[in-house]
């Protein structure tokens, strides 16, 4: 099993659209026999859940699965497909569609799935007869073995097709993705002790309550419990589809003990290579990224760009903040040309912004980048850390809009483009950033800022890139002894930034 595996798991490699034929009333219930008698529920309940549960020492999941499905091989596990006629809510009028995940493969997690409707809940109850099993092995006839996740479908592109575009499983991992995109960045509920020496903790939702929508909405609200041996929380996700899919999520963790290491609004990627590192791989493709860039707008007002990187050595970059306004991970090239790859497309993978709701106070932004050598394996992760710990047994919430989408647009010069190579003596290397914006100001007007932590910066130049329609900024770096160099550029007009705050940690290979 790989990084990449787990974060993106079997989902991604499913068709994403598939076509609603038409059923009859009876197949269009077909999920409805297997329902629980209904219970109260409300969010008030949720979060006393979640309360009374961090009140008790944490229970590691016994759930066994029967021994095949519990070594089930990744293609047996694609073979293992949810009966469309069990649909939830198909034939219904609702404006979404549910598909249920069957355990096996790295999907283990027992997970508990439930509608609600009129302040009422109702556990889906497993049976074998919702799956078609190919040719995996199929459980005891008996057997209650729940479920791992859950996908949604919606009419994101076209009116009679119900695309997939979200989908929750594996520990807290979800993904998403707006009109005409693909799967690619992911996104968690929660990360504790990333890249911390005692190593990486992994909560997991074990319980999921799916509101069923009104015809006329396009409202999504479901509902979460988690728990880790450091915390449980009670999550609420309410989602809007469309040209960029909304998530407002509001979360009350409880702790069990002080949490030191915490990751709010945590987002996973991949970035193998681009212009900056095109040298190092031997591939037919110009680039290889699910995103190319880190983008932040600080407490302060200031739109940050951050070029990802595949560093040699795992890399840790922390961006002090004070109630920071926005970050996330964008993929800004979106040509074709840019990826030349008739199957992974990733010109349409979505960018993932997070906006936090309220006063975050003080903290940062980090940026995590593993060195990979494939494509498969996710290596880049992005969260916010508060700066101070987060206290046991007190509640503690949090709340944030996440915005799946093209990009984000913003009035400054904003960064389409970095390159990087050496110079035509090996003795330097030069750096190439392209600039662009809706309203693009007058060469002369501008000014360039560049500078080094360590090392000479020389040859500064500013120019029009009259091919592309953009404003060009290069510069050299003489490294000299130093093995490391946090570089900074900015453009700016009279004084005043004109340009997003460009930023790049080179390394020597």
């Amino acid at each position: 099993m790989n990084r990449r595996t787990f974060v993106s798991g079997l989902p991604a490699l499913i068709a994403v659209a598939a076509t609603d034929f038409a059923r009859s009333d009876a197949l269009a219930q077909a999920a409805l026999p297997h329902l629980d008698d209904p219970v109260p529920f409300s969010p008030d309940w949720l979060i006393q859940q979640a309360k009374d549960l961090a009140s008790k020492d944490y229970t590691e999941p016994d759930f066994p699965l029967p021994g095949d499905l519990a070594k089930l091989s990744y293609d047996r596990y694609r073979d293992i497909r949810y009966r469309s006629e069990a649909r939830v809510w198909a034939g219904s009028g609702r404006p979404f569609m549910l598909d249920l995940f069957h355990r096996g493969f790295i999907y283990n997690d027992h997970v508990t799935i439930s509608l609600l409707e009129n302040g009422q809940a109702r556990r889906i109850r497993y049976t074998k007869d919702l799956f078609d099993f190919g040719a995996s092995p199929q459980p005891p006839e008996d057997a209650d073995l729940g479920f791992s996740g859950f996908r949604v479908r919606y009419p994101i592109n076209t009116p009679d097709v119900w695309d997939e575009f979200l989908v929750f499983q594996g520990a807290t991992y979800f993904r998403a993705v707006a009109q005409n995109q693909l799967y690619g960045i992911s996104a968690r509920g929660l990360a504790i002790n990333t890249a911390t020496p005692e190593g990486e903790e992994f909560p997991v939702f074990t319980n999921f309550w799916i509101e069923t929508p009104a015809p006329e909405t396009r409202l999504l609200n479901v509902y979460a419990l988690l728990d880790s041996p450091s915390t449980t929380g009670a999550y609420r996700f309410s989602i809007q589809p469309g040209a960029e899919t909304v998530m407002d999520v509001q979360a009350t963790l409880f702790p069990r003990v002080d949490i030191d290491h915490i990751g709010l609004a945590p987002l996973s990627s991949m970035f193998l290579f681009d212009a900056m590192n095109r040298g190092l791989f031997d591939d037919f493709r110009p680039s290889v990224h699910d995103s190319n860039g880190l983008l932040m707008l600080t407490g302060r007002g200031e739109w940050v760009w951050r070029p990802l990187a595949n560093p040699a050595e795992l890399q840790l970059s922390a961006f002090a903040d004070q109630s920071p306004r926005g970050f996330g991970l964008m993929q800004r090239t979106r040509s074709f040309d840019d990826f030349k790859d008739l199957e992974a497309r990733y010109e349409r993978r979505p960018s993932l912004w997070i906006e936090p709701l309220g006063d975050w106070g003080k903290g940062q932004v980090v940026l995590l980048e593993i060195p990979v050598e494939m494509e498969i394996h996710d290596n880049i992760s992005v969260f916010w850390r508060p700066a101070e710990p987060i206290p046991a047994e007190k509640p503690w919430t949090f709340q944030y809009r996440m915005r799946w989408s093209q990009n984000i647009e913003h009035e400054l010069l904003a960064t389409v483009d970095s390159r990087a190579g050496l110079t035509s003596n090996e003795q330097r290397r030069v750096f190439v950033v392209d600039f662009r914006s809706a309203k693009m100001p007058p060469l002369d007007q501008l000014a360039m800022e560049v500078n080094a932590s360590a090392g000479e910066v020389v040859h500064p130049v500013l120019q029009a890139n009259a091919p592309d329609g953009t404003i060009r900024a290069s510069f050299q770096l003489d490294p000299g002894s130093a093995a490391l160099s946090e570089l900074r550029l900015r453009l700016t007009a009279n004084g005043q930034p004109a340009s997003e705050t460009w930023l790049y940690r080179w390394t020597k290979r």
